[in-house]
């Protein structure tokens, strides 16, 4: 697999891509030509993403879209205006179904922000499924996918070639382009970011220099395979804000080769650089960022993906969890696995939680005790791997979200019970 980002080049068989122009008058098997332009066409060329494809058919061969049955639990921005208090909440673990159910109609929105006419803001959604996609495929032309899995390893089948993704790595899927998802384990659950704005990209690294967090060449995106079925599949297309299927006569996977710098990939979590303090104080979580889809306003994202890995922590005397705090920035978290370090308890796998914009949270009392007396030795967090999605704007739960019976109702009393700082008597006071 080559690193995402770069110019790739690659073919099934050899031979079908031609050598000095994108669409010949005549192509080598009778493929058919046909670009995605993933930007717009005049933007800097650093910023321009585009991909050449050479299939047996041609995409454009379908018939007329209707309304689709299924993926009810699916919802995008802009989300209802329902009356939205300032509480933190926090989920239980989402449930893996009971009945027959794929990637897709296995969706359901926690929330999210900004608004897809106007290409800001993203949707958060989490995923169940047990059964695999079966000549059924799906795309979303409102934004890309950030695929997080939490739960069961996948094979994930594109227009550009397939990947198999798994728990403690990430795929991305551009907007627009077709894929599907079978199951290698019994389950799949997981977590989906549905990015509307600036695509994905990686942070710069300001004062960290030149070594740090995600590299570029951990990044992997998929070679061309193909398959050459004239069976019908149901292409399931999200188009603002509301699902879509057509019939397509043929299987998509029919690309034989392509070249261009736009490009699903995967990227195991892993392989990041953490960087961290050696002297004092929690360092802010930006430092830990995957990836970034800036915003209009330089220094604030639209969405900042962040993870909380395996790490040493040291630092002299200071408090080394995350201290109490409100940000500007709204903050999504989901667990893949272990404990997090600020969370002693409720808090678990395949849960969520949402602390919005000048919400006040940090630490539970029990995680507060136990750093405040805690041998200040080198120690390394383990066997734990916490993410965040971080906005510029606020994330709006869906009326579900703040309905299920996954909601905490006690969120609030990790919170509760701290002793009261007494300063003695004779001290100076005002």
């Amino acid at each position: 697999m080559p690193g995402f980002g770069n110019y790739v080049s690659t073919e099934a068989v050899a031979g079908v891509l031609p050598v000095g122009r994108n669409s010949p008058q005549r192509t080598r098997f009778g493929l058919h030509v046909e670009v995605i332009s993933g930007s717009a066409f005049t933007v800097r060329r650093a910023e321009n993403r585009r991909v050449w494809l050479y299939r047996l058919m041609p995409s454009a061969q379908h018939g007329r879209f209707e309304a689709y049955a299924g993926g009810q639990g699916i919802h995008t921005a802009p989300f209802p205006n329902l009356d939205l208090p300032p509480d933190r909440l926090r989920w239980d673990s989402f449930p893996v179904p009971d009945v027959p159910t794929d990637f897709v109609d296995g969706i359901v929105t926690f929330g999210g922000n900004g608004d897809i006419a106007n290409g800001a803001g993203v949707g958060i959604h989490m995923y169940a499924a047990n059964v695999s996609m079966e000549k059924k495929i799906f795309s979303s032309s409102d934004g890309e996918l950030l695929i997080i899995p939490q739960q069961g390893r996948m094979i994930v089948t594109t227009e550009q070639g397939r990947f198999t993704l798994e728990p403690l790595q990430i795929g991305l899927i551009p907007r627009g382009l077709k894929f599907k998802v079978e199951l290698l384990d019994r389950v799949a659950r997981g977590y989906i970011c549905e990015n509307y704005g600036e695509m994905f990209r990686l942070p710069e690294l300001g004062p960290i220099g030149t070594a740090g967090l995600a590299n570029l060449r951990d990044f992997e995106t998929p070679v061309a395979w193909f398959e050459d079925r004239e069976e019908p599949h149901l292409h399931v297309q999200k188009f603002q804000g509301r699902l879509w299927s057509a019939t397509i006569g043929h299987s998509p996977f029919d690309v034989v080769g392509w070249h261009g710098n736009l490009a699903p990939y995967r990227y195991d979590l892993r392989r990041f650089n953490a960087i961290n303090t050696v002297s004092f104080d929690h360092p802010d979580p930006s430092i830990y960022t995957v990836l970034t889809s800036p915003s209009e306003s330089p220094g604030t994202a639209n969405c900042d993906f962040v993870i909380f890995p395996p790490r040493w922590m040291v630092a002299e005397d200071t408090f080394r969890p995350p201290w109490f705090h409100r940000n500007v920035m709204s903050e999504f978290m989901g667990l893949i696995q272990g404990v997090h370090d600020a969370k002693a308890k409720g808090f678990d796998p395949g849960g969520a939680s949402l602390h919005n914009c000048m919400t006040a949270h940090g630490p539970d009392r029990e995680s507060v005790e136990k750093a405040t007396v805690a041998e200040l030795a080198p120690h390394k967090v383990k066997d734990t791997l916490a993410f965040m999605l971080e906005s510029r704007h606020v994330i709006r739960p869906t009326r579900w979200a703040l309905e299920t019976e996954l909601l905490q109702k006690d969120y609030d009393a990790c919170w509760q019970g701290f002793a009261r700082g007494r300063v003695p008597d004779g001290e100076n006071r005002r």
